[in-house]
């Protein structure tokens, strides 16, 4: 028995071994893939449902599509209807690995092809780069999940000649219960739905249990991994909050609809159907799970207004919005991770020069606690792009590098706004305030809207004349500071005020190679990108 035991446990460790290696290479390659098909073809609810049932077939993981809606939540790319239709579509594609279980690995087995499969896969790492290398570990993922499978079965058949599970009846409310709650055990344990329902599948083959109980067992288990998603987002943002919140009322929802309607349907179809009766009792099992989620999807898809409500009700947010879309969550899909942080990146930058604007054109420092704010939104940015891990993707890496170019900037302008007391008094004297205002005339003919900041054309512009006005300071440099002396001198002003006039001059001056410099390097960014 505890051979038997040992190899369950085994089997169970390959499969999962193989969907982290299969998922994880998948959302590297399929990145970019996920980041077009949420922002294009989610403009209905019932187009956001599909590509999140797209998406998660993609991938072959729930949780990545979650995480992609998540992040995508907190950019504004899309609505948090939209992300809940997302939600619903990926649990509906979830059930795909029941069938791809269920006919290569139970009805048509390729176990003989698994090990040939890790091998290739492992060569294909060793010896290749980029995109071929993560192929290769798709290859050998899906090696170790069919490998892991004939391990398990194996180890069922075991099983059911040790064990006799027919106590664990199904015809009254109180076993079917029973049934439901060891599918929710199952899958907090395996921390899977994917293997909890692959375990099952197994016992179902090797006759250790029947489909009736299968079916209940299948239940809890979607139950179960509703368990896991909400432990994994304590802690996290309020967008990841608000759709595990989908995500959980979803499945609970679905499991007292499937319990209570969908299980004795099949039951009875198996009975009195000859036709359903005919159908492998694997293939059955992965009907009822996708049958499972649809059920759910028609339930919930009419109320989804209703349900945003009382779901943002529920869990308000008490952030800066910026701040919700750096979940770290989305670090498990590097393209996801890279937009969100190039949002909060370029949301600061038009912070900073807002800022800028109204002390040179009103003369009023900005109120500390906006500067504070602003401090932990930059602090949260470089936090979380110290998180993300450096994409293989060719693309995705090089606009990647190209941010945290870009981000060195954003943290200089930002220590030159602690000195903002020299732009309240660099207006006493007219030269450098002239200067001031010739900066703030360009700011303001190119920043009037955030998105400004991701056209290329628009940054061209912004370059030259950022440019023309720094190479002017460079040679009137000298000929500025002689009227600060001058201006000095003339309204009689003590030897520290005018110190303090040439230390405003100074300022200016770095304040306007800085911001060229960022120009710059947001100019080349587009250009590589375009």
């Amino acid at each position: 028995m505890l051979q038997i035991l040992s190899e369950l446990c085994g089997g169970v460790g390959l499969f999962l071994i193989g969907m982290t290696l299969l998922t994880d290479s998948l959302k590297e390659i399929a990145g970019q893939t996920l980041k077009e098909l949420l922002t294009r073809f989610t403009a209905t609810p019932f187009k956001a449902m599909l590509s999140g049932l797209g998406m998660t077939l993609l991938v072959h993981s729930s949780t990545a599509t979650i995480v992609a809606a998540i992040g995508f939540v907190g950019a504004g790319v899309l609505s948090f209807t939209q992300a809940m239709s997302v939600v619903i579509g990926a649990n509906i594609g979830t059930t795909s690995t029941g069938w791809i279980v269920a006919f290569l690995g139970m009805k048509f087995s390729i176990s003989m092809l698994a090990l040939p499969m890790i091998a290739l896969g492992a060569l294909l790492k060793l010896i290749a780069k980029g995109q071929m290398a993560l192929l290769g570990l798709v290859i050998a993922g899906f090696g170790l999940i069919f490998f892991g499978i004939d391990v398990l079965q194996k180890a069922m058949a075991g099983f059911a000649a040790h064990s006799d599970l027919s106590f664990f009846g199904y015809d009254s409310l109180w076993s079917q219960l029973l049934l439901v709650l060891i599918g929710i055990i199952m899958a907090m344990l395996l921390q899977s739905s994917s293997a909890s329902i692959t375990a099952t599948m197994a016992a179902l083959v090797s006759g250790t249990i029947d489909l009736p109980q299968a079916l209940y067992m299948v239940i809890g288990q979607n139950i179960g991994a509703v368990s896991i998603t909400v432990i994994s987002v304590i802690g996290a943002s309020i967008n990841a909050k608000r759709t595990v919140a989908v995500n959980v009322i979803f499945n609970l929802v679905s499991a007292i609809a499937a319990f209570f309607l969908l299980a004795p349907f099949f039951l009875w179809l198996i009975k009195h159907s000859a036709f359903f009766s005919s159908i492998d009792q694997v293939i059955m099992l992965a009907m009822f799970h996708t049958a499972f989620s649809v059920l759910g999807a028609c339930m919930f898809m009419p109320s989804l207004k209703f349900l945003e409500q009382k779901i943002i009700q529920w869990l308000p947010s008490n952030n800066p919005a910026i701040l919700d879309s750096l979940d770290d969550a989305s670090l498990q899909v590097p393209a996801i991770a890279v937009q969100a942080a190039e949002k909060a990146v370029y949301f600061s930058i038009f912070e900073i020069f807002k800022i800028l604007q109204m002390v040179f054109q009103t003369g009023t420092l900005p109120r500390q606690q906006q500067l504070n704010t602003l401090n932990e939104i930059i602090q949260h940015i470089e936090q979380y792009l110290e998180k993300i891990a450096i994409p293989e993707h060719p693309a995705l890496k090089q606009k990647f590098l190209s941010l945290l170019r870009v981000m060195v900037y954003v943290r200089v302008l930002h220590n030159d706004l602690e000195r903002l007391d020299n732009a309240i008094l660099l207006r006493t004297q007219p030269a450098i305030f002239q200067l001031a205002l010739d900066y703030c005339n360009i700011l303001e003919s190119y920043f009037s809207n955030i998105e400004q900041l991701a056209d290329q054309s628009v940054i061209e512009s912004l370059r030259a004349d950022l440019n023309h006005l720094k190479k002017w300071t460079s040679s009137h440099r000298a000929e500025m500071r002689e009227k600060v002396m001058e201006y000095t001198e003339v309204n009689q002003l003590s030897a520290s005020k005018g110190v303090e006039l040439l230390a405003a001059q100074r300022w200016m001056d770095r304040l306007i190679a800085h911001s060229y410099r960022f120009s710059n390097v947001m100019y080349e960014r587009l250009l590589e990108e375009s």
